[in-house]
């Protein structure tokens, strides 16, 4: 190792594969110099980050590789974003993965920032399968309520994959009604599982840059930074201007 340069082993460890970099951190170990030295110590701690970080997900892949093991092939996972906000539509995401994927750094959506958040939607979709997108606007969530307008996205999500999930695992502690393919509800789905964690990364992304364009056309709302959740900015911009075309009229009556 001693004729590579510093320059070149350093490249070398960037691109090796984390199965393949225990035995090249080994090989370089022999190479004296320090500044090799302080390399092999750096990414040590890399691959012991990166061991943590491989059991989390194999915990959170456990309702995954429970139904793999019975034969199940195709797995969407399902969750929603919007339920909450005074303006916006809900948005579902599905998403099938491949068996045993791992995607570093996935986890509850609402505990990643939004740098991390777009880093991960666009690592999820190279990986997915599939995914789906349902969406439901404003004017049909005051009509049917939110939490139908919740099942209705997750059905138009489910519609939309490109392949037929043989198992549905829903984020919450309800199923969504009438759909024909087996489901099971997991509390906290988005901590427990990969497949729902990673629809509920795509639901949050799609939803979020849905009010920035609204925000383009209300601006005056600051849609782009309460993405249309009840802050203070947010609800004396209604009293100020009044609802705008996308305010969910059941979720605002009593704020005047």
């Amino acid at each position: 190792m001693e004729k590579f340069s510093l320059q070149s082993i350093e490249k070398q460890l960037k691109e090796v594969s984390y199965d393949e970099l225990p035995n090249f951190l080994e090989e370089i170990k022999k190479d004296s110099r320090i500044g090799v030295q302080k390399l092999v110590q750096k990414y040590e701690r890399k691959y012991e980050t990166y061991q943590v970080e491989l059991k989390r997900i194999q915990e959170m892949s456990q309702y995954e590789k429970y139904y793999y093991q019975k034969g199940v092939k195709y797995i969407a996972g399902i969750d929603e974003a919007g339920r909450g906000p005074l303006a916006g539509p809900v948005v579902a995401a599905a998403v099938i993965l491949p068996k045993d994927c791992f995607i570093m750094g996935i986890n509850d959506s609402k505990k990643l920032s939004l740098i991390k958040r777009e880093e991960l939607f666009e690592i999820i979709n190279k990986k997915a399968l599939s995914i789906g997108i349902g969406i439901v606007d404003p004017q049909t969530i005051d009509r049917i309520n939110i939490l139908q307008a919740t099942f209705e996205a997750m059905k138009k999500a489910l519609d939309a994959l490109s392949l037929k999930p043989e198992l549905v695992l829903v984020d919450g502690n309800q199923n969504i009604p009438d759909i024909s393919v087996p489901q099971e509800d997991i509390i906290k789905g988005d901590q427990k599982s990969i497949s729902v964690a990673a629809a509920a990364i795509v639901a949050k992304v799609t939803r979020d840059r849905i009010m920035d364009k609204f925000h383009e056309l209300y601006s005056e709302y600051g849609f782009n930074k309460h993405k249309g959740y009840g802050t203070k900015e947010h609800i004396e911009a209604i009293k100020k201007y009044g609802l705008c075309p996308i305010h969910r009229e059941s979720f605002t009556r009593n704020l005047y």
